[in-house]
């Protein structure tokens, strides 16, 4: 975040309520905010805590960076959800009205790789080109990344470590890809990788292929991981999910997750007989030993 508490800090919120724990923040320390809300995903009561609050239908860089211009932004981020399938969808430039910066990025820079990494770190160019910087929101919300231990009453079983351990190697090779963040594992096999689709339906899909007979959900962040963008996060929608599922551990890294909610999320797991496990790498490598 800027020296200066006065100076404004934009805003591109997706969905979910990262966004709004943010705004929240930045409001109780006096951080004036202006906020795009993007393609129908920014929540309306995101208005309650920022200064400026401009909602929009479509995917526009241009409507961004005018309105941060506006505004005065020179520093700024993005937090919440994308939900990057919809881009692959056969009518989704009737959906998402993109404006010619953004067909310029999907069609011309990005034609041979359209990883994640890839096209945030073209967007975050566009944004210096034009002056303004691009910073981790949790700069202002360190508090959110999970400490290590387990969380919940109910600890994992030998089997289930063996498993966490076996999913981080698979998931964090998976990271290195920029393919997804998360892997599904039972028995020592991967039920399912996180791509495209994102983490809830990773998690309903390994569900249906073991019978909702128990599985673990293993989440991670990249080896190179730019804390910038697409930073792994859980929350209250996770667990309900995976209780749906029929998976009985979650596992996440250390110092790298956002847990949101996290007394919600803790009971409802201990309601739901979720064991939730906040780990690292030699944590892992104990359990392969």
């Amino acid at each position: 975040m800027s020296s200066n508490p006065t100076e404004p800090i934009g805003l591109i919120a997706g969905g979910g309520r990262f966004p709004l724990y943010f705004a929240a923040k930045a409001k109780s320390v006096g951080i004036p905010v202006v906020c795009v809300g993007i393609a129908g995903l920014g929540d309306p009561a995101l208005k309650n805590f920022c200064s400026v609050y401009r909602h929009t239908n479509r995917i526009s860089l241009g409507t961004i960076l005018s309105t941060f211009r506006k505004h005065g932004v020179k520093r700024w981020t993005m937090a919440g959800k994308l939900h990057k399938h919809q881009f692959f969808h056969p009518w989704r430039w009737l959906h998402f009205l993109p404006d010619w910066r953004i067909v310029r990025l999907w069609y011309l820079r990005n034609r041979s790789d359209r990883r994640d990494d890839s096209l945030l770190l073209s967007v975050i160019r566009e944004f210096e080109d034009e002056g303004m910087i691009c910073t981790s929101a949790l700069e202002l919300c360190p508090e959110l990344l999970v400490k290590r231990g387990i969380l919940t009453k109910k600890q994992p079983s030998t089997r289930e470590c063996r498993d966490i351990a076996f999913g981080w190697t698979m998931a964090k090779e998976m990271g290195r890809l920029d393919i997804g963040q998360s892997v599904m594992v039972k028995e020592n096999a991967v039920l399912a990788v996180e791509a495209v689709e994102g983490t809830d339906p990773c998690i309903v899909r390994a569900g249906e292929l073991c019978a909702r007979s128990g599985f673990v959900v293993v989440k991670v962040a990249k080896p190179k991981q730019d804390r910038r963008f697409d930073v792994p996060t859980v929350g209250l929608q996770t667990i309900e999910t995976m209780a749906k599922a029929g998976a009985t551990v979650l596992a996440v890294e250390a110092g790298q997750t956002i847990l949101l909610d996290d007394r919600d999320v803790i009971a409802a797991a201990d309601r739901l007989g979720i064991a939730v496990v906040a780990c690292d790498e030699a944590w892992a490598e104990a359990q392969r030993t």
